[in-house]
């Protein structure tokens, strides 16, 4: 069994429907103070060094593997955004990203004892249709708090694939975690069935 170091309904979802046996802990981490401190780095360094910080300090807890998960969305322009906390905030990031392709980076880090033992990090392309008032009104209405905290204000897996006009990458990075890989990796450490 590994530790998920996420309290991410998304990143467990995924583990779960992927048959992992795991359980959750909350890394409790300065994800903004740390953002901050790597400002001007590449959205895959940020999301890297944050998963990481997450890794460790509940590896330093937890026995066992330890995985943790970040994602950065990168607007056109470059910024990057956080996760949205209240509605207007969301209506703001909403607003802004319709009718652009925006970046989404997500990154893992399994760490063990304290220390990085493997990485991997994916990114995919988004492009959201134009959105009416309306329609943003109508959507954070129907989503509620759930995309509050999701970088980007959504859930692809929910009404949130309704933003989109194309999106071109891994499934499983757009939900924040680079699946895939993990799961190599899990089967590598004789966690999972080979």
């Amino acid at each position: 069994m590994i530790t998920l170091a996420s309290q991410s309904a998304a990143r467990a979802a995924m583990l779960t429907a992927a048959g992992i046996a795991f359980t959750a802990v909350l890394a409790h981490v300065d994800e903004e103070g740390i953002a901050d401190g790597l400002a001007g780095e590449p959205a895959a360094r940020v999301a890297d060094a944050l998963a990481e910080v997450k890794a460790i300090k509940v590896s330093r807890r937890v026995g066992g593997l330890v995985l943790g998960a970040d994602s950065i969305a990168v607007t056109a322009d470059g910024r990057f955004l956080a996760k949205p906390g209240t509605r207007d905030a969301a209506t703001t990031q909403l607003a802004g990203l319709a009718g652009t392709t925006h970046r989404l980076v997500s990154a893992a880090v399994i760490a063990e004892g304290g220390v990085p033992v493997w990485r991997a990090a994916g990114e995919a392309r988004l492009r959201m249709r134009l959105l009416s008032d309306a329609f943003i009104a109508g959507y954070l209405d129907a989503e509620g708090d759930a995309v509050l905290g999701c970088v980007g204000t959504y859930r692809i897996e929910g009404r949130g694939a309704q933003l989109f006009t194309r999106v071109d990458g891994d499934h499983f990075v757009i939900r924040g975690l680079p699946l895939l890989a993990v799961l190599d990796y899990l089967r590598v450490r004789g966690e999972i069935a080979a």
